[in-house]
C-alpha cells in the first residue's frame, strides 16, 4: 500500500486515499502474513488497487464475504465460528439491497455464502445460535463486522494446515480486487444509463 501511495502521487502512507480502506486492509494483511519469499510476487497487483474507492457499502460487504468464504473451509474451528457468524450477518443485510437495480454482490458471491456454510455445518450451527437476536444493519456491518471478518480470514488462511497458504492469500487479494472493480463498473454503468434515460425522457 505504501508503493501504491507513491504511484498515485500521494504522500508515503500505507493508508492511501486512492484505495478503499477495507481493500487496503486486505492488502496489508496479505502482505504481512505471506512468506518473505512470496511477498515480491504481490508487486504486480499494486497498480490494480489504485483508484478503487467509494462509499458504496456493497464494496465492504463483497470484500468481507469473499474473504470469509475463502477462509471458512480451511481455517481453524474457532475462526470458522467467527467467519460463519460474519456470513450470516451479511445474509441478513442483503435484503436492504433487494429493491435496488443492481446486485449487492458479484453474482457468484451469494451462492458461495450458502456453499461455504454447507461445507462447515457445525460452525454454521453455532453461528446461527450466536447471531439470533443480535441487531444488524448495513452501517454496523460496514463499520464493525467487515474489518473483523477480513482480519480473521487473512490470518486464518495464513495459519491454515493446507499445502499452499501463500498461493491462496495471493489469489484472495486478486479476486477481491476483481470483485471491487466489478461493483464499481456496475455502479458506473447504472449511473450512465440513468443519465441517458433522463436525457431521452
Amino acid at each position: 500500500m505504501e508503493y501504491a501511495s507513491v504511484l498515485a502521487g500521494e504522500r508515503w502512507s500505507d493508508h492511501p486515499k486512492c484505495t478503499h480502506p477495507l481493500l487496503a486492509g486486505v492488502a496489508r494483511g496479505v502482505n504481512d502474513q505471506i512468506s518473505d519469499t512470496r511477498r515480491a510476487g504481490l508487486v504486480h497487483l499494486v497498480p490494480s488497487v489504485i483508484g478503487i474507492s467509494g462509499d458504496d457499502p456493497r464494496i465492504d460487504m463483497a470484500i468481507a464475504v469473499r474473504c470469509a468464504v475463502t477462509a471458512l473451509p480451511v481455517a481453524a474451528e474457532f475462526r470458522q465460528r467467527a467467519l460463519a457468524a460474519g456470513l450470516l450477518a451479511a445474509l441478513r443485510v442483503i435484503s436492504e439491497f433487494e429493491q435496488k437495480p443492481v446486485s449487492p454482490f458479484p453474482p457468484d458471491l451469494t451462492d458461495e455464502i450458502e456453499r461455504a456454510l454447507e461445507l462447515t455445518p457445525h460452525p454454521a450451527k453455532w453461528a446461527e445460535n450466536f447471531v439470533t437476536g443480535v441487531p444488524m444493519s448495513t452501517k454496523v456491518f460496514k463499520r464493525r463486522s467487515a474489518p473483523i471478518i477480513v482480519h480473521v480470514a487473512v490470518e486464518g488462511i495464513a495459519q491454515a494446515c493446507i499445502e499452499d497458504p501463500d498461493g491462496l492469500l495471493e489469489n484472495l487479494l486478486a479476486v477481491v480486487i476483481a470483485d471491487c472493480v466489478a461493483i464499481i463498473d456496475t455502479e458506473s454503468r447504472s449511473g450512465e444509463i440513468a443519465m441517458i434515460e433522463t436525457a431521452v425522457g
